[in-house]
């Protein structure tokens, strides 16, 4: 049995007491983070080594699963990758005790190389995503110790970065770009300043469309659609050439906005969304960006 089967394994055999241990000793690790340059909810990473960025998963430990054996992260010679996540782990999909329970157990075990952000199905109490049938799921799995869990993993919740920064190459987070950020520290603290200020609202829960300057309320009920023009001002806040980002179902796994300047990574298939393709990135930090579109190389769908 390889390494990926033993965690799957585990992830499906799981009982209450082993889950709440993941949790809260995933838990004392975001809280005490030493393996990354960390200021507030903001991961910095030089432009080294290699990555794979996985996008939303709402419970399809299946497509987990196949992505951790195509992108070969537990493989020996992948010491110097990173291991990033988008958020909404959990939520319409059967399996979300057993998604969380593996990337809970992949950063316990490679506490330097896994970064998990935080998603609107990850959202603080007053942005709770609709449907939130996380509850259910915990109760199917656990029982009665199902709120206790419960209780702790939006502990965990609250723990999760909110972005990463690859120093002159691109930043991912979840949903969509603060459309009023005058500076990185909007962004590194934009959980502070919640609900305040509406940063963390639009990372968590923002979308990007075409033909539009400046914002417009989302359909969602929360968040903002943006235009190009706001996305172009954040990455010349930030120096980067790309943001990175989930939230948004595809069809293909993965669609292109703003003239490639912002790259949606969807990691899930099937029911309730019916896309025909998950996808997820792999590429080489230390690699320059000289065209936007060569990052369409990168991305492997599945």
């Amino acid at each position: 049995m390889d390494r990926v089967d033993e965690i799957i394994r585990r992830a499906e055999n799981i009982d209450s007491k082993g889950f709440l241990g993941l949790v809260e000793e995933a838990s004392a690790l975001l809280r005490a983070e030493s393996g990354f340059r960390v200021s507030g909810g903001l991961v910095t990473l030089p432009p080294k080594g290699k990555v794979t960025v996985v996008g939303d998963l709402h419970g399809d430990l299946l497509s987990l699963r196949r992505i951790l054996e195509i992108c070969g992260f537990l493989d020996v010679g992948m010491e110097d990758s990173y291991l990033i996540f988008l958020g909404d782990y959990g939520d319409r999909g059967f399996y979300s005790p057993e998604v969380y329970s593996v990337i809970l157990e992949l950063k316990i075990m490679f506490p330097d190389r896994i970064i998990l952000l935080r998603g609107n199905h990850e959202g603080p109490d007053d942005l709770l995503a609709y449907p939130h049938d996380l509850p259910w799921h915990l109760r199917r799995k656990f029982g009665g110790d199902s709120e206790m869990i419960y209780e702790g993993l939006r502990g965990l919740f609250r723990s999760m970065y909110l972005a990463v920064l690859v120093e002159g190459r691109f930043v991912m987070l979840h949903g969509g770009v603060p459309s009023m950020a005058g500076s990185i520290e909007d962004l590194m603290y934009a959980d502070e300043k919640h609900p305040a200020e509406s940063h963390l609202e639009e990372i968590l829960w923002s979308d990007p469309v075409e033909d539009l300057m400046g914002t417009y309320p989302s359909p969602r009920g929360a968040g903002k659609l943006f235009g190009e023009d706001v996305t172009c001002r954040f990455l010349r806040l930030l120096d980067v050439d790309l943001l990175i980002r989930g939230h948004e179902p595809a069809d293909s796994g993965f669609k292109m906005n703003h003239d490639g300047r912002v790259v949606t990574l969807f990691s899930r298939r099937g029911a309730p969304y019916h896309n025909r393709f998950g996808a997820f990135l792999q590429t080489d930090l230390s690699r320059e960006i000289k065209d936007r579109s060569e990052i369409k190389n990168d991305i492997i769908k599945f």
